[in-house]
């Protein structure tokens, strides 16, 4: 065990209630009818945090390495991004970007 977990426990708080004990359920009662019917957009923010983190995780080390990869890198980047602005259309179209 490391330094930290140890203390941690040692002189962490042990304070439980039920909402800690609680599972975090995005935003949904944890005790509902399985069943019942939510809304898409919780499926159009992920998809839309899966679209921009690519993006980052993607594009930083092609950046880096741009002149080693030459120009057949740069043309395969701009593919790869075309398809993310693609998703990134669908999104704008379904309303995920709308707050309410």
């Amino acid at each position: 065990m490391s330094l930290g977990l140890v203390l941690g426990k040692i002189m962490g708080h042990a304070r439980s209630d039920s909402e800690k004990q609680s599972p975090y359920e995005c935003g949904f009662e944890a005790f509902e009818d399985a069943r019942m019917k939510f809304d898409v957009r919780y499926y159009l923010v992920a998809i839309l945090f899966i679209i921009f983190d690519l993006e980052i995780a993607f594009l930083f080390p092609w950046a880096v390495a741009l002149d080693g990869i030459g120009l057949v890198g740069f043309w395969a980047m701009m593919i790869f991004l075309g398809v993310l602005v693609i998703g990134f259309i669908y999104e704008w179209r379904k309303g995920a970007l709308d707050w309410e």
